[in-house]
């Protein structure tokens, strides 16, 4: 009970963060870590269980004892495109987990009347984050990630500095754990006249782990519940087949996006070295989002 009662601190606490309503900026940093956790529609928060819970939920660094380092490429819709990557280490006995995102927005066209437009210029995005995790014990694991902004438009640039705080209980069913994370919290600097809200938000949900030996398959089902502080809330949805420790096939469902819903991908698990791809079909004509990860454990 007392475990249970620590995750309800964490949800409660971001009263103490919240902003006031309005939009915020920096979309950049809602790109999932790992093509995995997109490809089971970003449910990292409650199934990441490698280094890219130093994005997710730095709590669940906990629950890898190996040394990791991993890279992803996020090309997403609308000429977006990312590159991310994390390193993972132990440190007097506690994971430490450093990141880096690098987002570019290309092309963008600058114009003061219809017609030819008058230039075109990129917008640049950066961060580079810090995490570690404690075990409080064998079933109950908190976690920080420290993070340093930047967004560069056009002549302006602006830094800022953000905080996660996670929390990850494995509950008395086997297999079944309960996760929950505070993401984004902090501020920017002035970009030329006013300054950028974070996309501060809330997640929350269990995930259930078991197997079927007979047929070599492990499965994982994961639910969570998202909320940005001063934006829409969303239900994610996810579920990974995994077939005798070498191939994964996955795939989700998120609610309550106007141009997105159904998301997929596969994995491939060779010794310590893994390949995963996410699929994300976009409406509206927009495209489509396709993220590769590479990561070697050691």
């Amino acid at each position: 009970m007392k475990n249970l009662i620590v995750i309800l601190i964490l949800l409660t606490s971001v009263q103490m963060f919240s902003q006031t309503a309005g939009n915020t900026g920096l979309s950049f940093l809602k790109f999932g870590f790992g093509a995995r956790n997109s490809a089971m529609g970003d449910v990292g928060n409650s199934v990441s269980n490698d280094l890219t819970a130093l994005y997710y939920n730095p709590a669940r660094l906990s629950l890898s004892e190996n040394n990791e380092v991993m890279f992803t490429h996020n090309s997403w819709i609308q000429d977006v495109n990312s590159e991310m990557f994390g390193i993972k280490t132990f440190l007097f006995g506690l994971p430490v987990a450093i990141g880096f995102n690098v987002t570019n927005i290309s092309d963008i066209e600058v114009r003061q009347i219809p017609g030819e437009p008058i230039s075109k210029f990129d917008a640049n995005y950066f961060y580079g984050s810090l995490s570690t995790a404690y075990k409080i014990d064998n079933d109950l694991s908190v976690g920080v990630s420290l993070k340093y902004l930047y967004e560069g438009l056009l002549n302006d640039e602006s830094t800022g500095f953000g905080i996660d705080f996670g929390a990850s209980y494995l509950l008395p069913v086997d297999g079944l754990s309960l996760s929950a994370s505070v993401r984004n919290l902090g501020s920017m600097n002035e970009l030329r006249n006013e300054s950028t809200k974070l996309p501060s938000e809330i997640r929350v949900g269990p995930a259930y782990n078991f197997k079927v030996d007979n047929y070599k398959l492990d499965f994982i089902i994961a639910g969570e519940y998202q909320k940005y502080f001063d934006a829409d809330n969303h239900l994610n949805f996810g579920l990974e087949i995994f077939y005798d420790k070498l191939i994964a096939l996955r795939g989700g469902y998120q609610t309550n996006y106007e141009s997105r819903d159904i998301t997929a991908g596969v994995g491939l698990l060779w010794g310590n070295l893994k390949f995963d791809y996410s699929y994300i079909p976009f409406s509206l004509g927009i495209g489509s989002a396709n993220l590769f990860s590479l990561g070697f454990k050691f």
